[in-house]
């Protein structure tokens, strides 16, 4: 296998063979590397860790590293990131703790922007961007398909539902509805479904117009949230989508963003 000779690989790494290690990288113990990864130049791996197959490593990118949870007493937790995903310049990545289920994982065709950090136990779902400077705080859970803009910060336990767009700079401290186009000033506030983004791919103009029916009932009509929920329950469609947001709605914690 290609590793370069300035790099320090731990005997107890498992590497296939078509992976690359490139110079000055260090590779600790109990990390495991699929084939066709590619490791640029001075990227730090620490286990336990698994990476899957044909995902790219920049430059000082940092995975599997102990937790910022003052919490944390050395458990064996571990971090897992599954195919073909692109974790670019200074990317910090931490495993787990006992707390949140030991695991933070990141699925499949993500795209993290330079400094971007994924705090620990956060999971991520598969073909998401997170831009430049994203901080995912501890326990958040972002949901396939979701865009979440340059400089924003999420915090512990919140929820990112599937489809969503966050602007840039945003400030979330509760759950962003699944569809949703988010945008804060000051505070976060959604502005109605992420039409151009479910159109893109390829949700019909029944669907978004099913979820703009049901953001104007949770947004602008003056109701509480049960009121709400209720005439989605009677006025609006009840599609795959629409259910899917009341659902997310029903299972939170934190509420969500208005």
């Amino acid at each position: 296998m290609p590793i370069h000779p300035t790099a320090i690989v731990d005997p107890g790494a498992a590497i296939a063979e078509s992976a690359e290690i490139g110079p000055y990288s260090i590779v600790g113990a109990d990390v495991e590397i699929g084939p066709r990864t590619r490791l640029t130049a001075h990227v730090f791996l620490e286990g336990p860790l698994s990476i899957g197959e044909d995902n790219l490593l920049f430059p000082y990118s940092t995975v599997g590293v102990a937790p910022q949870d003052l919490k944390y007493r050395g458990e064996r937790s571990r971090t897992a990131i599954g195919h073909r995903n692109r974790i670019r310049e200074f990317v910090t990545i931490h495993r787990g703790t006992e707390g949140g289920g030991m695991v933070t994982s990141i699925g499949d065709d993500n795209l993290l922007m330079a400094y971007a950090h994924v705090a620990h136990d956060v999971r991520i779902g598969s073909h998401t961007v997170l831009a430049n400077a994203v901080t995912l705080g501890g326990h958040v859970i972002v949901e396939d398909w979701t865009v979440i803009g340059a400089s924003t910060g999420v915090h512990q336990f919140c929820r990112v539902g599937r489809h969503a767009f966050v602007g840039g700079y945003s400030v979330i401290t509760q759950d962003v509805l699944p569809y949703s186009n988010t945008v804060t000033a000051r505070e976060a506030k959604v502005f109605g479904p992420n039409a151009t983004g479910l159109k893109r791919r390829g949700f019909s103009a029944a669907a978004v117009e099913a979820l703009h029916k049901a953001f104007r009932l949770l947004t602008h009509s003056g109701l509480n949230t049960t009121q709400a929920l209720d005439r989605i329950g009677a006025e609006v469609e009840a599609s795959p989508e629409v259910k899917e947001l009341v659902e997310f709605i029903r299972s939170g914690r934190r509420g969500f963003v208005k």
